[in-house]
């Protein structure tokens, strides 16, 4: 099986537990394979057998195989998953773009790189990838969903079921796409932290001296860069409620 479909099996795998609300214990009972079996399927370390894929059916009464074209792209067509946009229609998208997002290590600074999106055409779809980023380390890459239903653009990482995700609003009349991002923040020690902040990708090549890193109060494009910010909740391209 081919990493990919074992991947997007994976992911079917989990979804429909986290649906029916089942734990990982109980699927294996009812497909009658081992719980050990499960897990290192799902986290990629094993690769899925037919005999366990159809075993797995039977328990969730579901298929996971898609058809042969389903999991890749057809030419100018992206995958169902994705929202099966075509090259054509979102040409627009293309580019590089500064990223700006609030710090997460002082309040009262800002953090800026850059994100470039780029049609795959080997795979069939959109993606993306970070640079420029003064935490190098934690620099992301990905696929970028856009389905009709909703409207929406989303960047999403799945770093071994570890997602990180945008959800980004349709581009303003410039350019400039404004939305949320949700994380995971160092805390103490190993810890990691869900956090989410408003976000903004604005054309880079629209950009009048641009600053990559950390923005300090002080720096002459803090004041608009905060703007751009605060303009995702504030035209409602995101809502936080606590």
């Amino acid at each position: 099986m081919a990493e990919t479909d074992a991947e997007n099996i994976a992911m079917r795998v989990r979804e429909e537990i986290a649906r029916r609300r089942l734990s990982r214990q109980q699927l294996a009972d009812e497909a009658k394979i081992s719980l050990s079996t499960l897990e290192k399927a799902l986290a990629g370390k094993r690769p899925f057998t037919l005999a366990t894929i159809i075993r797995i059916e039977e328990a969730l009464k579901c298929s996971l195989r898609a058809p042969e074209d389903e999991f890749s792209g057809s030419g100018e067509l992206a995958p169902f998953y994705l929202g099966s946009y075509s090259y054509t229609g979102i040409k627009w998208i293309e580019g590089q773009y500064l990223t700006i997002r609030p710090s997460f290590s002082d309040a009262d600074e800002l953090f800026a790189y850059l994100t470039d999106i780029r049609w795959n055409a080997e795979a069939s779809y959109l993606e993306f990838s970070e640079s420029k980023r003064t935490d190098a380390n934690f620099q992301q890459s990905g696929r970028v969903s856009m389905p009709n239903l909703s409207g929406h653009i989303y960047l999403v990482t799945n770093d071994n079921g570890q997602y990180r995700i945008m959800v980004l609003g349709r581009p303003t009349i410039d350019g400039t796409m404004l939305g949320i991002l949700t994380t995971l923040q160092v805390g103490q020690g190993t810890q990691l932290v869900p956090v989410s902040c408003p976000i903004a990708l604005v054309p880079f090549d629209q950009m009048s001296d641009p600053v990559i890193g950390q923005i300090a109060p002080s720096a002459e494009q803090h004041a608009d860069y905060r703007a751009l910010i605060d303009s995702a909740t504030g035209k409602d391209y995101a809502r936080f409620f606590t």
